[in-house]
């Protein structure tokens, strides 16, 4: 019942997520990934576990874009700077953010991942 009500969380964290995009240079990317991410946490929501390939496809890609992108930027500005404000700062302030969102989704597929794994287990 707790991970259902995380998964809930969650859920409306990546819907937010993904309705903020609307304004981006490139809200289709951004509104897709979060989107997806929503989704599959609803769906543990409803049916208590997630289809195990689409959570661990969504880690990896999320993780290797979130790397990739957040590699341009590293050392180059602090990461408290991100929470400073909704607005865009600066385009490395804007990366930054847009990386660590990538981790997010990348750590919570990999969560609904292994509780789907450890679901089949039993």
């Amino acid at each position: 019942m707790v991970f259902r009500i995380m998964s809930a969380v969650m859920a409306v964290f990546f819907a937010f997520a993904a309705a903020v995009q609307y304004n981006d240079p490139d809200p289709s990317i951004w509104m897709s990934l979060y989107g997806v991410a929503g989704v599959l946490s609803a769906w543990v929501v409803v049916c208590g576990s997630v289809p195990m390939r689409a959570a661990i496809t969504l880690s990896i890609v999320t993780l290797v874009m979130g790397l990739i992108i957040g590699s341009r930027v590293y050392g180059n500005a602090a990461f408290p700077e991100i929470f400073q404000g909704w607005e865009m700062k600066s385009p490395t302030s804007e990366t930054l953010r847009e990386a660590s969102g990538l981790l997010i989704v990348s750590l919570w597929m990999a969560v609904l991942s292994i509780q789907a794994w450890l679901g089949r287990r039993k």
